[in-house]
């Protein structure tokens, strides 16, 4: 029977440049845990080619859970220009079922909020960016669920920066989350910068908590292959535990609190929000 209060969070997969041993590990752990559900925070694959989005849709719906994915920038095509702006979504077919997909679980909805675009006026399209398009669908998913209907909001990037080595450097982060501080948000889960972290961030309308998985591809920085288990307690706390295969505890796994040189650039017309945080360094390479 699945655990109704046990979530399963991954990201950066990068089929392509996969770690096989990290993978079987997570269906291992998926199988024998049962969670109540399974979230991707996108990169699925390294280069967005067919043969990574067949891999990647074999082991995601080999997973006995409910699933959501998150589309990544590598998630889009690289080399087909035509491809990326007219059907960027065309390799994700046969997994559609999954993918940027609303979970309706008891007292918890999953919304997701895209954070990834086809082209930005800027060189750098790795980077996040949440069009008011996405954020507008992205609240009124939230604006139609109950009152006391507690929300995960999941993006591939994190809204703001995170003091990990990675950046996301998201444009209309900010806005977005002093929109969600308005609403019953337990918190966004991204991925993008390849190392956890659980910190909490103050806007305009008051605090929104962000939780980052890491890589379960070769592809690591400062931290191993991991994932997050999210459980939450009777007394309505969500907890966060970075899983690894070097059994690395939690606590030096994640990165805690947001530099105080950590700010992206405002965008114009953007509320400034105080970041308020202690400086921390990055946590040792392993």
């Amino acid at each position: 029977m699945a655990d109704k209060t046990l979530l399963f969070h991954l990201s950066d997969i990068h089929f392509g440049l996969e770690h096989n041993r990290a993978l079987d590990w997570v269906m291992h752990e998926v199988a024998a845990r049962q969670p109540a559900a399974v979230i991707i925070t996108g990169d699925l694959t390294m280069r967005a080619r067919s043969h990574e989005f067949a891999a990647a849709r074999d082991w995601i719906l080999s997973l006995h859970a409910p699933v959501t994915v998150e589309v990544g920038n590598h998630d889009l095509p690289y080399f087909n220009l035509i491809e990326r702006f007219f059907d960027p979504y065309k390799k994700f077919r046969g997994m559609e079922s999954v993918v940027e997909k609303e979970l309706d679980l008891p007292g918890l909805a999953i919304v997701p909020l895209k954070t990834t675009v086809r082209m930005q006026p800027r060189l750098d399209w790795s980077k996040g960016w949440v069009s008011q398009a996405a954020l507008d669908k992205c609240l009124a998913a939230i604006d139609a669920l109950p009152s006391d209907k507690r929300v995960l909001v999941t993006v591939h990037h994190p809204l703001v920066e995170v003091g990990t080595r990675g950046t996301a450097l998201t444009h209309g982060g900010t806005r977005a989350l002093a929109e969600l501080a308005k609403r019953n948000v337990a918190a966004v889960l991204s991925g993008h910068v390849h190392d956890p972290f659980d910190m909490t961030q103050q806007t305009v309308n008051g605090p929104v908590r962000m939780i980052g998985a890491g890589t379960l591809s070769q592809r690591v920085r400062s931290t191993p292959q991991s994932f997050n288990e999210l459980r939450f307690e009777p007394d309505g706390r969500l907890c966060v535990e970075a899983r690894n295969l070097q059994d690395i505890p939690t606590e030096e796994m994640k990165i805690h609190d947001v530099p105080e040189d950590a700010k992206p650039p405002r965008e114009p017309g953007e509320p400034v929000a105080p970041v308020g945080a202690v400086p921390r360094t990055d946590p040792p390479l392993h």
